[in-house]
């Protein structure tokens, strides 16, 4: 579904990304991992199509990436920047559909249909300025499904949210993942994150010129549950393991 051939990312003279090759198929939950500044989000928005690649070519469904697909959504982590405060949760969530030409009363229906999906039922009159910060973060990801894309990008959603909100989101994900079989390339700092929610996960070296040191299969027992899994010996052995190749220095 996508792939990554010999991606490399720069920004003038300072090489970003170098050699990156990877395949991932339809309906795989991929975690990009890494130490801090070493390129992940910039190997994000290279397959969302918002940077052009320096090298190699990114293609989806074999077709080389040149600008933004469709069928992709995005989800950043700056979840307040990322809606319209003069808008209602449920225009905010609807937005996307304006592209299909639903008429009004059908994107309504729709974006009310996701909101009860992702645990917002009864927010659609409100504005986002009147919401969590963990309340916003689901109006962004029931706005990203709301068009029902094979494709979902996703860039520390949930970097900046308390302990207890992050896991509830990282259930919500787990659960759309399951129920919708989308393919998923989430980016995060949290080890633990990525190794409870992915399929696989993939480590990029530290800066500069990141590349892929470990492509890590996730195989753990479904469903999932924060506690019992968290605590599992194949948990804490693929998170000690994950965590060593981040933290391993780049020249070894």
């Amino acid at each position: 579904m996508l792939r990554l051939d010999a991606l490399g990312q720069r920004y003038g003279d300072h090489q970003v990304l170098h050699d990156i090759s990877l395949t991932v198929p339809d309906g795989q939950l991929l975690c990009v991992v890494g130490p801090s500044g070493c390129g992940k989000s910039t190997l994000l928005r290279t397959v969302a199509g918002l940077l052009p690649a320096a090298e190699g070519t990114v293609t989806i469904d074999g077709t080389p990436v040149t600008g933004v697909p469709d069928r992709m959504s995005v989800v950043f982590q700056d979840y307040a920047r990322s809606l319209l405060p003069w808008m209602t949760i449920r225009d905010n969530v609807a937005l996307p559909l304006r592209r299909r030409g639903l008429r009004r009363a059908a994107r309504r229906a729709e974006a009310e249909d996701i909101l009860d999906r992702v645990g917002l039922t009864g927010t659609a009159d409100r504005h986002p300025w009147q919401l969590s910060g963990g309340m916003q973060q689901r109006v962004a990801i029931a706005r990203a499904l709301i068009g029902r894309p094979s494709l979902l990008l996703m860039d520390e959603p949930f970097g900046s949210l308390d302990a207890q909100t992050r896991e509830d989101l990282e259930d919500l994900l787990v659960e759309v993942h399951r129920t919708d079989g989308a393919t998923i390339v989430l980016v995060t700092h949290d080890i633990d994150e990525s190794v409870y929610v992915g399929d696989r996960v993939v480590v990029l070296s530290q800066a500069p010129a990141a590349h892929v040191v470990l492509d890590q299969p996730i195989d753990l027992p479904d469903p999932r549950e924060q506690l019992t899994t968290r605590g599992a010996p194949e948990f804490v052995g693929l998170r000690s393991k994950i965590g060593q190749a981040v933290r391993t220095p780049a020249t070894s």
